[in-house]
């Protein structure tokens, strides 16, 4: 099953539907988002068009948590928390120094954070950390990134250089 990672949206609803757009073209409707999703609005948007979606809460947010309640697919986990995926230990975060609470939950497979605006992949001890950039294009290009959890695929995307 593929899914996009997003983080940093910072209520770019351009950038945002470009993102949707080329994943319905991939034929892909799950998302795992982590963070700063920004106002209520954007969440709504987000829930109408994932099937599925894992998301934590950014620093940035302006929408109260019962908002989230009101989506069934949407999985919170708060400030950062685990699931499982394909039989992979997924963490998640905003804040990538919560990455130490994520794994004194459990040993991931992959740490999906963001928080920085800087896409990022790197492999440590057998756990990959990756941060998809900011999807708002804040002091970065706009970015997201695409992962397999059936193959284990995971690939960076530049938004300004997909086809939409």
């Amino acid at each position: 099953m593929k899914f996009l990672i997003i983080s940093d949206i910072h209520d770019n609803l351009v950038n945002l539907e470009k993102c949707l757009n080329w994943g319905r073209s991939q034929s892909i409707d799950n998302a795992i988002c982590c963070g700063d999703i920004a106002n209520a609005e954007t969440l709504k948007y987000l829930a109408d068009n994932f099937k599925t979606m894992y998301l934590v809460r950014g620093n940035l947010e302006i929408y109260d948590e019962a908002e989230i309640k009101k989506y069934k697919n949407i999985n919170y986990l708060g400030r950062f928390g685990i699931f499982e995926l394909d039989g992979k230990t997924i963490g998640l975060c905003h804040e990538p120094w919560f990455m130490d609470k994520v794994l004194k939950i459990k040993k991931c497979d992959l740490i999906f954070y963001g928080h920085t605006h800087e896409p990022w992949v790197e492999k440590e001890d057998d756990v990959i950390t990756a941060n998809p950039g900011t999807l708002g294009g804040v002091f970065n290009k706009a970015s997201f990134a695409v992962y397999d959890s059936v193959s284990g695929g995971l690939e960076l995307k530049i938004l300004e250089l997909i086809d939409s």
